[in-house]
């Protein structure tokens, strides 16, 4: 036996991929974090560019809730009388009293009743979306929703996979209508901000579209929203695309390691679906859950955001995103507004989008460049993403560096 036949074969493939311009580049290694420290926020070490510091503008820890003192405590806590792992799935011995108390806050804050944590978000929609779709389903889905849910639903096989263009309503309307009579049940699925864009699905009008078709179903219709993005990062209160829009999903999906700082994935429904899930999701069952010291700083984590201190950093982290994005337009630039911390400066060339993220490296500033297949051609972009650990000071050094570019 031997890889050489297939080695050739990969070998390829990478090379097409570096050819098209839509290989990664390898990835930075941080090495340590140096403290916000007067006007400036944190900066990062990479291995290999010893004597720098990086300004990070591509981090999902919209309330810089992972550095918080508060959070590592009370991870450092329960470590010490739980220890560092699990050692079991749930169902055997894997279960621990911060788990189900980080559940049982996950629902309340949410106000359902009953929360369920897996692994990562990812397979939280790998592990929910399938047990609900079956062979007589209809599933009707966003152009622009995530890896993650395309995923799910090619796991899944419905009897229909219907793709309406990104966030239009008419045309999610036409295919319900046209899809009644072809399957018992219908499950409309959508990101709640979309991780590319920064821009959110309007559940109020999605829901409504619902409810007109609801009877038409025997199985009636189910929304899921995948708002992993949005939580703890948008609405008043950080309860996100939900709050926004005053309407709410029937299955909601999220993360705690984006806003809330932590790791895993989370979904909060009815308590009869949880129930459900629990016996039949198969990366539930066969899978480790997060440490029970990632459930305790997770759970801080979400007292710490639906508190004064919490409605703090989402009011910073909104002028601050407004500081950049206003930025961004006196230069010149494209962007796509709105009340999100991600910031996406559409550049709309590959090439020209991979010479802005190398140039902004250079000058001590890391970003992400997102390109074809990952968004689609003309859409090529850079993805800013604001945290509440950032300043102003950061905020002015980046458009500092993006007026100095050569365009």
């Amino acid at each position: 036996m031997t890889l050489a036949k297939l080695k050739g074969i990969l070998d390829r493939s990478l090379m097409d991929l570096k050819t098209r311009c839509i290989r990664k580049s390898d990835e930075h290694v941080i090495t340590g974090v140096q403290p916000a420290a007067g006007s400036r926020g944190p900066r990062y070490f990479l291995a290999g560019y010893e004597g720098r510091c990086f300004l990070r503008l591509n981090s999902n820890s919209y309330l810089g809730l992972s550095m918080h003192p508060q959070v590592i405590a009370a991870e450092e806590k329960a470590v010490r009388i739980f220890g560092t792992g699990p050692g079991a799935v749930r169902f055997i011995s894997g279960t621990y009293a911060p788990h189900v108390e980080l559940e049982n806050r996950l629902a309340e804050f949410h106000g359902r009743q009953a929360g369920m944590i897996f692994s990562a978000a990812y397979a939280t929609i790998m592990g929910v979306l399938p047990q609900l779709i079956t062979g007589d389903t209809v599933v009707l889905s966003d152009s622009l929703n995530h890896n993650c849910i395309i995923n799910a639903m090619r796991l899944a096989k419905p009897a229909q996979k219907l793709i309406y263009s990104h966030l239009d309503m008419a045309e999610l309307e036409t295919k319900i209508r046209d899809s009644v009579g072809q399957g018992s049940r219908a499950l409309v699925v959508t990101d709640g901000i979309f991780s590319m864009r920064g821009d959110y699905a309007p559940l109020d009008e999605i829901s409504a579209i619902c409810r007109k078709y609801e009877e038409s179903f025997r199985e009636g219709i189910i929304t899921v929203v995948d708002d992993s993005h949005g939580v703890g990062a948008f609405g008043q209160t950080g309860r996100g695309v939900e709050e926004h829009t005053y309407s709410r999903s029937d299955i909601l999906v999220a993360t705690l390691g984006k806003a809330f700082g932590v790791n895993g994935g989370y979904v909060v429904a009815d308590s009869t679906v949880i129930d459900f899930l629990r016996e039949t999701s198969p990366f539930y069952v066969y899978s480790n859950p997060i440490t029970p010291s990632e459930a305790a700083a997770a759970a801080k984590a979400i007292e710490l955001l639906d508190s004064s201190e919490g409605r703090n950093l989402l009011q910073r982290l909104l002028q601050l995103t407004s500081r950049l994005q206003n930025g961004f337009i006196e230069l010149g630039y494209e962007i796509i507004s709105g009340e999100h911390p991600i910031v996406p400066l559409m550049i709309r060339d590959t090439a020209k989008t991979a010479r802005l993220v190398q140039y902004l490296f250079d000058n001590d500033i890391l970003a992400t460049g997102l390109n074809y297949p990952v968004v689609p051609k003309g859409d090529e972009e850079i993805r800013f993403q604001v945290t509440a650990s950032h300043t102003e000071e950061d905020i002015d050094q980046v458009l500092d560096v993006v007026a100095s570019f050569d365009r």
